[in-house]
């Protein structure tokens, strides 16, 4: 009977510091301790999310550890996020996941953070089959992926400007939300009706771009707040489900043009914008329209999370892709080709 493998991840790329237990593809522990620090500086500070992982990361990984019943004798490799993301906050997971391989002396498996979020697509039923069309939708991260493979991707397009993320954020910002604004713009729209138009942004390609309905949701608002003082308390349900409609609908037209172009049937979602209710819904009934066969993760690792690290360098275990010592975090690219 061959060894079982068990994999400790650990992920740390922006305010959320994480830890799970995977053995042989499937989840046994997944940890999450969040920052809610953040929330009174309208976004994330790195210098602070940094100080906050160094003081989470040792109770989080005991905890992973302790939830899945695993003693780290039993560990196969230990995998963390290398990138993208924010560098402060990347090197305590990384310093941490290097120290804990080295002193276990078992193999460190370093991810790739975008590719750990279409790898989620796997830690649960129903699977794609490859390859297929990931759309991956985050706060700091739109892109439209090729998946020929867990080692092989290609990006086949990518946000310009903001992120869709960032979008919602930004809106939200202007409309008078907390950070962050995503989960308060779908709560919102979700007694209101798009009855407000926002111009669409004209991107040539498979290319995204926010920036432009970003600067017309700010000009509408000058106006109307010049007429009403009171117009965005008077309309913010409205005002949210316009928001969240248009950008929505920007995500899903570019996605179905290269559904059609690439004539590929097996299309998922991926990222903590995944999480919003009006385009799961949307991309459900797309789907359906098309004929696709769609995939969302669980609500649970849509965001920032460690199962999802673990489930790929799951992929690489397999493969014997292990890294050295003295790998370095990085903050941009999509390496997941290296």
């Amino acid at each position: 009977m061959s060894k079982q493998v068990t994999i400790l991840a650990i992920e740390s790329s922006c305010d959320d510091t994480s830890a799970a237990v995977l053995r042989d593809g499937r989840v046994l522990s997944n940890c999450i301790a969040n920052q809610e620090v953040h929330r009174q500086y309208g976004g994330v500070v790195p210098e602070v999310a940094s100080r906050a992982h160094q003081v989470n990361i040792v109770p989080v990984v005991e905890q992973a550890l302790r939830q899945a019943g695993v003693k780290k004798s039993e560990l196969s490799a230990v995998a963390f996020t290398r990138g993208p993301g924010l560098m402060g906050a990347l090197l305590v997971g990384t310093s941490f996941a290097k120290a804990l391989a080295l002193s276990w002396e078992i193999p460190l498996i370093e991810v790739n953070h975008l590719q750990a979020h279409i790898l989620a697509h796997f830690i649960e039923e129903p699977k794609p089959n490859f390859p297929f069309l990931c759309l991956t939708v985050s706060g700091g991260h739109t892109q439209l992926v090729l998946v020929r493979a867990a080692h092989d991707m290609e990006v086949l397009g990518q946000t310009l400007d903001d992120a869709a993320g960032e979008a919602f954020d930004k809106a939200g910002k202007l409309l008078g939300l907390d950070y962050p604004a995503g989960p308060l713009i779908d709560r919102w729209a979700q007694s209101g009706q798009p009855r407000f138009v926002f111009p669409e942004t004209n991107v040539p390609g498979l290319d995204f771009s926010f920036s432009g309905l970003k600067t017309a949701i700010l000009y509408f608002l000058r106006e109307r707040l010049a007429a009403d003082p009171q117009f965005i308390e008077k309309n913010r349900a409205d005002l949210c489900a316009s928001v969240q409609h248009a950008i929505v609908s920007a995500l899903l037209k570019t996605l179905q043009r290269a559904a059609r172009h690439s004539g590929i049937r097996e299309i998922a979602l991926a990222g903590g914008v995944s999480a919003n209710s009006e385009l799961r819904h949307r991309f459900e009934q797309l789907g359906q329209l098309e004929g696709w066969r769609t995939y969302v993760p669980a609500l649970q690792y849509c965001t920032d999370n460690a199962a999802m690290v673990a489930m790929a360098a799951y992929f690489k275990y397999l493969r014997g892709d292990f890294c050295a010592q003295d790998v370095a975090p990085y903050t941009r690219g999509f390496h997941l080709c290296d």
